[in-house]
């Protein structure tokens, strides 16, 4: 069973992930190895430069992260570009890593559920959710990023299934409200 760990940025998704990780469980996180296939792959590379711009690449051959996030976050056509461009991959890798895990329950982490696809290929979705002036102020910390860039990702974020196919839980992380017994409560019920 594949079970999507989703939320918008700053909602504690790493965290529930790394809590499942630390009980045994495999974690598929879409992030960094969307990272992995972009550095590893010359082809993805050039299709964003081609997409958004040579200033994506930086002189070394490397995918200059910086250029292509102040891009993306303040065009939402090109951040569709881009998505294009990396979620077939991602989805692919996905599934492969999927196939390979031998464990009942398997997890996948992605901040965009809906928009890359992958809810079509999840069996249930643990929603991890957390009030927006909390979500803010752990990105201010995490990633030193000023309010209006920080808005500007939530929002390019923020995309909810009309008619989701599967079981949604849901996980308050609201810096008082404890994760685990929530966690514990709904890997009881995907054991089921």
């Amino acid at each position: 069973m594949l079970t999507a760990i989703s939320g918008g940025i700053g909602s504690g998704k790493s965290v529930v992930a790394r809590m499942l990780q630390a009980m045994g469980y495999e974690v598929y996180d879409c992030d960094s190895r969307a990272r992995r296939l972009i550095d590893n792959s010359d082809s993805i590379k050039q299709s964003i430069a081609r997409e958004l711009g040579a200033c994506c690449i930086a002189t070394d051959g490397s995918l200059n992260r910086k250029t292509v996030s102040d891009i993306v976050f303040s065009d939402a056509g090109k951040l569709g570009i881009l998505n294009a461009i990396t979620h077939a991959a991602v989805r692919d890798d996905l599934a492969k890593w999927n196939r390979e895990q031998t464990g009942r329950l398997k997890f996948v982490e992605t901040a965009i559920l809906y928009q890359s696809g992958i809810d079509r290929m999840v069996d249930a979705v643990i929603e991890v959710a957390a009030p927006i002036d909390v979500r803010v102020e752990r990105i201010e910390r995490r990633n030193g990023l000023e309010r209006d860039d920080i808005i500007r990702r939530i929002e390019s974020q923020n995309f909810i299934a009309e008619n989701p196919h599967h079981t949604i839980y849901t996980i308050l992380n609201d810096d008082t409200t404890p994760i685990l017994p929530q966690l514990q409560a709904i890997l009881s019920a995907l054991a089921d």
